[in-house]
């Protein structure tokens, strides 16, 4: 994406998500008016790294050209959206704790941009990693294996499953949820990245409408709500006035939800299967407890990007047949 200078012919940057409809909300400003506009932004209130994410995602400046802006204050820059309209945003999220995702319609997410909205949980960074370890966890399929079936438990946005369809070319994988509000927006953002035809969407309180996938799943990803009910007053208001508590309260110790998704999960691997689940940060040692109790195997932890045990990992370790072990 490129800045527009002065002497450039005549363009637009591409808009995003719903903050502007049509070339008449583009705007163009010299750089030393636009960073006395952010100046006077930030004054009134909120970070700098927000305001510049609203910048990128609204107007289309991303954080290197707005660099570029500081370096040349005396030139013309093209935005994608008006100030007027980015500013009404701001505003928004600084009177009402509006999730500045929400404001914009859309949210970056390893090499995505999901479209989300009220009702539907942001995708954390840190959830990306669940993608990474389905890729280094999960054997090269063999030619005479029929394609990798999968499932996305608690699809929310449906970021894993529209990650996981794209990681797995050829797979077959349901993504369920039991927020209708939810389905609604992952099979928006399966469409968006063209894997709608890889993916079936199913509405399901956990496991109640999936017995016809018991001993079929090769990869079980999830995500869950787990935090402590007592925690989610703490939370920072943006998520708990904003984000659904439907996909954040684990219960009185954060691991309700968890229990009821691993008392069932053995039944629902295939052979040598895999089961990946993000929890919280201090929940490491009482998911492997849960995960042994209920007969899987290979358990182990992993850490998030801040070297925290956020997710853990278990095989479905009974074996059919001369089928070899899997992996450890």
């Amino acid at each position: 994406m490129d800045i527009v200078y002065e002497s450039e012919p005549d363009a637009l940057l591409p808009l995003k998500g719903d903050v502007a409809q049509g070339p008449s909300a583009a705007e163009t400003i010299r750089g030393d008016d636009l960073l006395a506009w952010r100046r006077g932004l930030l004054r009134i209130g909120g970070g700098a790294v927000d305001l510049d994410w609203l910048l990128e995602m609204a107007g289309g400046l991303s954080w290197s050209q707005l660099q570029m802006v500081h370096l040349h204050p005396e030139r013309a820059y093209r935005l994608g959206a008006s100030l007027e309209a980015i500013e009404t945003m701001w505003n928004h999220h600084l009177l009402t704790a509006m999730p500045l995702q929400y404001l914009v319609g859309l949210c970056p997410w390893r090499d995505l941009e999901l479209e989300v909205g009220p009702g539907v949980l942001i995708p954390r960074q840190e959830t990306e990693l669940l993608v990474e370890l389905a890729l280094s966890l999960m054997p090269n399929a063999e030619p005479q294996r029929p394609p990798l079936v999968w499932l996305d438990l608690g699809t929310g946005s449906g970021c894993l499953a529209v990650a996981l369809a794209r990681a797995f070319p050829g797979s077959s994988g349901w993504a369920v949820d039991c927020s209708d509000l939810a389905l609604a927006r992952s099979e928006i953002n399966l469409e968006r990245h063209g894997c709608r035809d890889s993916v079936r969407l199913l509405h399901s309180n956990w496991w109640q409408s999936l017995d016809f996938l018991k001993g079929q799943l090769d990869l079980i990803v999830t995500n869950p709500p787990y935090i402590p009910t007592t925690v989610l007053a703490n939370l920072d208001p943006v998520v708990r006035h904003h984000e659904p508590r439907l996909a954040l309260d684990g219960g009185e110790d954060g691991l309700g939800e968890i229990r009821s998704i691993v008392a069932q999960a053995k039944t629902y691997l295939a052979p040598g299967g895999l089961f990946l689940m993000e929890h919280h940060y201090d929940q490491s040692a009482a998911v492997i407890d849960l995960l042994a109790s209920a007969g899987l195997g290979h358990i182990k932890s992993h850490r998030d990007l801040e070297g925290i045990l956020r997710f853990v990992s278990a095989r479905q370790v009974a074996i059919t047949g001369n089928q070899p072990s899997p992996p450890a």
